[in-house]
């Protein structure tokens, strides 16, 4: 082999084998290894049969997981948890992002095993459901906390951002369309007492969302609206927030939905879209490319898009100066007013 060529290959070869060490952290948090160790480091048996895996193998698991940095072993060879696992891995704390990965396992990895049927026939690895990407799984109670709890994971960075970042006391009432258990508008709540905030989702929904916002002490100020934002027209508000929503839909019905965010704004309202939007170029945001893959794999019709794409379509449905601003590592969003 040219030694020229000696590091494309190394990085050609750690791509082809990356998903061994996704799945190895996604089994670890199926397994709950990391919550296993929230009270005490444990020897390589008595984490064994605290998670009930087989004696063959398991050995190589939690080393393989001290040699990714999720777990440390000490010289007594008793395993405990990395500082950013026992933070974000353990079910036991506050913090806990793992429903996230737990998703991840369930719904979307299997999927992309498939990947390559999608893009042979143009069609989703999921089963056809007229309602849309959120029928069937609004329909099974397990699938729809499971689904909650991931959204809310996923949203708490975005929310933490959105809630520091934007000039929220020129607001009064903000709509989240699309809230799931409603991890932005309780941030939003706790972080600007001024501020009545909507959660607007589909019916079955509610209890889920109503639970969380009990949790959290602010049921008098964080609101649920049920609808179908395809059927319906959506909450007035002074500011409405679309975040990872457009991405789900065809480009007929992502120009619908901004069309009816439009209408449902007051005069100088405000829209918030956030998204893994795709660089310009197409070249350099990976992510945003990946993320348009899943919608392939998982929707019938939704595809992410570029930052000029977006604006294009917010200057069709009538918005004027659509500003781009980075909110995550891999989120950002674009705000229009009305």
């Amino acid at each position: 082999m040219s030694g020229g060529f000696a590091p494309a290959f190394e990085r050609i070869h750690r791509l082809a084998y990356a998903y061994r060490e996704a799945k190895v952290l996604l089994s670890a948090v199926e397994l709950d290894v990391f919550s296993a160790l929230s009270d005490q480091a444990l020897d390589l048996e008595s984490l064994r049969l605290r998670i009930g895996i087989d004696r063959r193998g398991a050995r190589d698991f939690f080393d393989a997981l001290v040699a990714l940095r999720l777990l440390d072993r000490g010289d007594d060879g008793r395993y405990r948890n990395a500082p950013e696992t026992a933070f974000y891995l353990d079910r036991t704390k506050s913090t806990y992002l793992g429903h996230e990965l737990e998703f991840i396992n369930a719904s979307l990895y299997p999927k992309w095993a498939s990947l390559s049927d999608s893009l042979r026939t143009g069609r989703p690895q999921t089963e056809p459901d007229r309602s849309g990407p959120y029928g069937s799984r609004y329909r099974d109670s397990k699938g729809l906390a499971q689904f909650a709890a991931a959204m809310t994971a996923a949203t708490r960075p975005i929310a933490d951002a959105l809630a520091g970042t934007f000039p929220w006391s020129r607001c009064k009432r903000v709509v989240d369309i699309g809230c799931a258990e409603g991890c932005l508008p309780v941030r939003l709540a706790q972080s600007h007492a001024h501020l009545t905030v909507v959660g607007f989702d589909l019916p079955p929904i509610e209890p889920v969302f109503e639970a969380y916002v009990r949790k959290h002490a602010l049921s008098d100020r964080v609101i649920f609206h049920p609808g179908d934002f395809l059927q319906a027209p959506l909450p007035a508000a002074d500011v409405l927030v679309m975040g990872r929503v457009l991405h789900n839909w065809d480009l007929d019905t992502k120009k619908l939905l901004l069309a009816k965010t439009y209408a449902a704004l007051s005069e100088g309202g405000r829209l918030i879209v956030y998204e893994r939007f795709i660089d310009d170029e197409r070249m350099s945001n990976a992510t945003g490319l990946l993320a348009s893959l899943n919608m392939l794999v998982m929707t019938p019709g939704g595809f992410d898009f570029t930052i000029a794409d977006c604006r294009q379509w917010l200057d069709e449905a009538g918005f004027n100066g659509a500003e781009f601003a980075p909110l995550t590592p891999d989120q950002s969003m674009i705000v229009a007013t009305k």
